[in-house]
């Protein structure tokens, strides 16, 4: 886990029960309350999550870091998903067309894993204007009728996603 330089404080009113829950959980585990209480609050597959996703800015190739998601996203338990992708991840280094591919992919595999997808994923606008995988025509009429439905509502166009390489 990162080491964050603490700038804040938190206090929390709990009953002495609770509190006692708490301390032999976090002793079960070895740890301080705090870093027990942190770990259920930010389990590491969200940081994982959050990122895969920053490295889409960053990297040249980006198909090896889609790639790297897909297979994250793909390998979670249902379980282990919703702990993933329950808090919006940082996008705002990504483009219009990146935003909406990371939300099309989070909104298949929640379809796929039978779970609701995240609410945040609703904050992203559709791609104004149609992406296509594609520059030929023809390829691109298949790609309308072809493209899974997540992909299709944002306005983009492929022909592989969730469970499929590109």
């Amino acid at each position: 886990m990162k080491k964050n330089a603490k700038s804040e404080y938190l206090q929390i009113r709990i009953s002495l029960s609770i509190k006692k829950k708490i301390q032999t959980a976090a002793q079960k585990a070895g740890l301080g309350m705090s870093e027990w209480i942190f770990l259920r609050l930010f389990p590491p597959l969200q940081e994982k999550f959050e990122h895969l996703v920053e490295q889409l800015a960053k990297l040249s190739e980006q198909k090896m870091a889609y790639a790297e998601l897909h297979d994250f996203l793909k390998n979670l338990s249902a379980m282990e998903f919703e702990q993933a992708v329950f808090f919006k991840p940082k996008l705002s280094s990504l483009s219009e067309l990146e935003q909406n591919y990371v939300v099309a992919m989070v909104e298949v595999a929640a379809h796929q894993k039978g779970i609701q997808v995240p609410t945040w994923t609703q904050e992203i606008a559709p791609l104004p204007q149609p992406y296509f995988g594609s520059s030929f025509k023809n390829l691109q009429l298949y790609l309308l009728a072809h493209s899974p439905v997540p992909f299709r509502r944002r306005n983009i166009f492929i022909d592989a996603t969730i469970g499929e390489r590109i």
